[in-house]
């Protein structure tokens, strides 16, 4: 299966580097989300940042997360994939590079959507199951 079929109802958030990490913390609560791609514009990946990117970032540093921007926490190698790629493809770059959030682009490198592994694994588990459902009415009929 292809991700372009993970994504067809999915809207992107994005946040700007320049916004705080305060403010990044308030839109992942209420967008309920564990990254966000930080984009100026939308369209044009600057980087991405998660969860783990804050909790990495206060280290040491708790006291000064009202001084803390997007930019300071962001990952800026940001790992992408086309809506042609295989739900495989994606599932082995995340164990791979050990990532959790895939931004989709277009054939110009523009945002359109992003793959979490929760959605990877829940597609996973479905296809497992069908496979499980099959065998076991194929096994059924074949006594």
């Amino acid at each position: 299966m292809k991700i372009e079929s993970l994504i067809k109802e999915k809207k992107v958030r994005t946040i700007a580097a320049h916004d705080t990490v305060e403010y990044l913390l308030k839109c992942l609560n209420s967008f309920n989300v564990g990254a966000l791609v930080v984009s100026a514009d939308g369209k044009v990946i600057d980087g991405i940042v998660s969860e783990r990117d804050v909790v990495r970032s206060l280290s040491g540093k708790a006291e000064k997360i009202g001084d803390l921007h997007v930019r300071d926490i962001m990952t800026v190698e940001v790992f992408t994939c086309k809506p042609e790629a295989s739900v495989a493809e994606i599932m082995a770059m995340m164990t791979e590079k050990r990532i959790r959030h895939v931004p989709v682009v277009d054939e110009k490198g523009e945002l359109l959507s992003i793959v979490s592994i929760g959605d990877v694994v829940k597609h996973h588990l479905s296809e497992i199951s069908l496979e499980n459902q099959t065998l076991k009415e194929y096994l059924s009929t074949a006594r």
